[in-house]
């Protein structure tokens, strides 16, 4: 009887396991004017991406970014992987996977918040240039 409800708890640990590791898909709308909804949680958000040094921000569009619109934009701080794919990332629509944080509003906290630990990065849509 101990068995099968050790067994039980360990597989009910591995499910919420499971289910936490499992990104919540938000728009940039939403993280913007919900912040702290989104707090801590992993997060899958697409955005205009835009890396250069001090300004390394997911935009809402890419009119934002040509437009200085800080306000559309959140902080990602960049892993060694996403430096790697930069030729491609840079200037373009990618998806990312990250922890969102409400309170770290990135590079002189001049954005609406930050994504940390990015464990996914990929192109969405190239833009032409």
């Amino acid at each position: 009887m101990k068995t099968v409800a050790f067994v039980c708890a360990i597989a009910a640990l591995l499910a919420v396991s499971l289910q936490a590791q499992e990104p919540t898909d938000v728009t940039l709308v939403r993280l913007i004017a919900s912040p702290e909804k989104f707090d801590g949680k992993l997060i899958r958000v697409i955005g205009f991406l835009r890396l250069e040094f001090e300004g390394n921000v997911l935009y809402l569009h890419r009119e934002d970014y040509e437009n200085a619109i800080l306000g559309d934009g959140i902080w990602v701080d960049v892993t060694s992987e996403m430096r790697k794919q930069s030729g491609t990332l840079n200037m373009n629509y990618v998806l990312l996977e990250g922890i969102f944080s409400a309170r770290d509003k990135g590079h002189m906290g001049m954005w609406s918040g930050s994504i940390k630990q990015v464990r996914r990065a990929q192109l969405w849509r190239s833009v032409k240039k």
